[in-house]
């Protein structure tokens, strides 16, 4: 089955909305002196319950292991994270944030959801729902694949 011109164009549409919503959630977060990746290990980081190992950060980030070494070697230099052995595992390390960065995930919250609210605008509740739905399958296709 051929692929359709709206199969197309919404995969190349999907593309550009999520490098240009990143792209200027970036340039909004520059004044923190952070890069991307590091702000978004911290958000990842502040969304665990308990201290994530150092893997199950880099799964839940989507990046290798050295390069989530190498950004949370960054972070500690900042005081923003801590290694401290897993007491379950003494090969691995859970990755714990410091009290500075608590102020930091708050000023990065609010400025991203200041931005969701521009970005929103004129969205329908629907629409996003059938949106959400459409992500969703396609997402569990590609879990299939």
């Amino acid at each position: 089955m051929p692929l359709t011109d709206n199969q197309h164009r919404f995969g190349m549409q999907l593309a550009q909305m999520s490098r240009g919503w990143r792209a200027e959630l970036d340039r909004r977060l520059a004044g923190l002196n952070l890069s991307q990746a590091r702000w978004l290990v911290l958000l990842h980081l502040a969304r665990f319950d308990e201290a994530p190992t150092q893997r199950e950060l880099a799964q839940s980030v989507g990046v290798e292991g050295p390069t989530l070494t190498r950004l949370i070697d960054t972070l500690v230099e900042q005081g923003l994270v801590l290694r401290k052995a897993d007491p379950k595992d003494r090969r691995a390390n859970q990755i714990l944030l410091c009290p500075p960065a608590k102020p930091l995930i708050d000023q990065i919250e609010t400025i991203a959801n200041a931005l969701r609210l521009e970005l929103f605008t004129g969205v329908d509740e629907a629409d996003l729902e059938v949106c959400m739905r459409v992500h969703a399958k396609i997402l569990d296709n590609l879990e299939k694949s």
